[in-house]
């Protein structure tokens, strides 16, 4: 956990550049490429690139609950809420858990983080509000039955 904060300090404003990392690259830090992948990234890329990644996570998490709330099915609204805070507490836990502010759990940050199992959940949950999405854009139509 201490190994953690050093790294991300170590970035300084712009980072030390990319695979150019002490900490993991002289493995202080535990499992660099699933638990600590924001600390690895803010110590190669420095406070802005952990400012910028933080703030894509915000605009695909914008859009997920953005396709919800366009939405006319209750289900549809429930099923993407749920995804994006899913996707949401993910992003939070492992920042916070960098940071030392939350104890190590082993999550991973989806899309960024090392795992094939999560990385394949997260990618069906975007497929579903894709789907939520294309649903809102097509007229309602009523079956002819």
């Amino acid at each position: 956990m201490i190994q953690s904060r050093i790294a991300v300090g170590a970035g300084g404003l712009w980072g030390k550049g990319f695979l150019e990392g002490t900490q993991s690259k002289l493995r202080f830090l535990p499992e660099p490429h699933t638990d600590f992948i924001f600390s690895v990234y803010a110590e190669e890329f420095g406070f802005v690139g952990g400012v910028l990644l933080l703030v894509l996570f915000g605009i695909l998490l914008w859009r997920i609950f953005g396709a919800g709330m366009r939405s006319k099915d209750l289900r549809c609204k429930v099923l993407a809420g749920a995804l994006g805070s899913w996707i949401w507490f993910q992003v939070v836990e492992c920042v916070a858990m960098s940071m030392g502010y939350a104890p190590v759990t082993g999550l991973p940050m989806p899309l960024f983080s090392y795992g094939g199992s999560a990385l394949l959940a997260v990618g069906v949950g975007l497929g579903i509000v894709q789907s939520i999405h294309l649903d809102t854009l097509r007229p309602y139509q009523e079956s002819e039955k």
